[in-house]
This record gives structure tokens, C-alpha cells and sequence, in this order.
């Protein structure tokens, strides 16, 4: 049996066809018409990857709400806004809550199953030892692959996946630069540049929430990003 995913959207039609298309890309995959709906079920157990409508009958913020609840569950469950909304605000606020991915409803099936193969991609590589690199130590920080961990002082971070491989990235070179091209290669990503600038800034105040002095990762204006060596 393929991987489970559940997809959450009020509209019948809609949420028929996205099951039928991912069932035939093999997943087991689950549709539920509103976040009250898809809270129970996750309550009992939760999928592998979720994907969320932001409008959910008469919740207009239904999937954003749902979104935190998943993050305070797991902070490790992909998840992926699929939505008509795609204002810039709409898309910020979806990742600041800790979406993996923010796409359209315009996306194809096939882009949209890239994207959600590229998310379980990232999850299983990180099961497999690697290298030497398996476990990375800079000062007060340390990564864990395998485990996909990262704490400071000792104190666990709760990063998306996306947030992970954005940090793991910056990590295994500290003083490098990397920019946005490279952060999109590593983490599976094709996104535009304010859209990495929100990851950013998203992962250093999970930071900032465990350490306020913290300050290691640099933008170098009009290149990229590095790690503080």
C-alpha cells in the first residue's frame, strides 16, 4: 500500500478528482470536506503528508487554522497548501505557519505529484546515513540527519522539512554563501525569492525563540545567504 496523504477541501467535485488522481499515483489517499472534519480523523491518526485548502465551507481561514493545529501535532508532517488564493499575504501566511509548499489550484496533477514526491524524498534520504556529515556541529548548534534534529544549546528546534534541508544546507559550509538557486535546489523547492526570504525569515525566530541572541545566519544582500563560521 502506497503512502498516505489526506486532502482537505469543501469542494465535492474538486476533492473527488484530487483523490482519484493521487489514488492512481498510488497513494492511499483520504478526502475530508472540512477542517472539523479532518481534525477528528487526524486526531486518531495522521496521514504522511497533508494537503489544504485555505477556504473550507464557511471558515474563510479554516485552512490556516488547520495548518497550526497540524504543526502543534508534528513539526515534521509535510504539509501543502493547494488553493485559488494566491495573493503574496496568503502565501506568506501559509508558510509562516509552517507549510512545506504553497501551490495553486492551476498546478497540474503532475507538477503537483512532483512536489509531493520531492517531499517524501526529502523525508526517507534523511533516514539513510549518508556520510561522515550525518551529524554536524557549529559551536552551540547540532544536526542530526537521520534523525532530521536540530538543536541549540540542547534545546530541539521544530523545523519544517523544508526549514531542515534550508538550515542543513547553510550548515555544511559555514561562511559560504548560497543563494536563493542553491537553497531552492537543495530543499526541492520552486518557489520565487520572497518566498525562500520567508523561509528565512521563519526559521531564524524559531531561533530566536529558544536563543534571542541568535544571529547566525547572514543575508549578504543581493547574493544569498550563509552560516556565520
Amino acid at each position: 500500500m502506497g503512502r498516505s496523504i489526506a486532502i482537505v477541501e469543501d469542494e465535492p467535485l474538486i476533492r473527488a478528482n484530487y483523490v482519484e488522481a493521487l489514488t492512481r499515483f498510488g497513494y492511499e489517499t483520504r478526502g475530508y470536506g472540512s477542517r472539523q472534519e479532518a481534525s477528528s480523523a487526524f486526531a486518531m491518526r495522521l496521514p504522511e503528508l497533508v494537503i489544504i485548502d485555505i477556504g473550507l465551507g464557511d471558515e474563510p481561514e479554516g485552512g490556516f487554522d488547520l495548518c497550526r493545529e497540524l504543526r502543534a501535532k508534528s513539526a515534521t508532517l509535510p504539509i501543502i497548501f493547494l488553493t485559488a488564493r494566491d495573493s503574496d499575504f496568503d502565501v506568506i501566511s501559509g508558510l509562516r505557519l509552517g507549510a512545506d509548499d504553497y501551490l495553486s489550484k492551476d498546478t497540474s496533477l503532475h507538477q503537483l505529484a512532483a512536489r509531493i514526491a520531492a517531499l517524501f524524498r526529502r523525508i526517507e534520504s534523511l533516514k539513510v546515513p549518508a556520510s561522515s556529515e550525518t551529524v554536524i556541529e557549529h559551536g552551540p548548534l547540532k544536526l542530526e540527519s537521520e534523525r532530521m534534529r536540530i538543536t541549540w544549546n540542547h534545546e530541539e528546534i521544530p523545523l519544517t522539512v523544508t526549514e531542515f534541508w534550508m538550515v542543513h544546507t547553510l550548515v555544511r559550509f559555514p561562511g559560504h554563501v548560497k543563494n536563493r538557486d542553491q537553497l531552492m535546489r537543495e530543499a526541492e523547492l520552486v518557489v520565487d525569492d520572497a518566498t525562500i526570504t520567508s523561509h528565512i525569515k521563519r526559521i531564524r525566530k524559531k531561533f530566536i525563540a529558544v536563543a534571542p541572541e541568535f544571529d547566525a545566519i547572514e543575508t549578504v544582500h543581493g547574493v544569498g545567504y550563509r552560516w556565520k563560521p
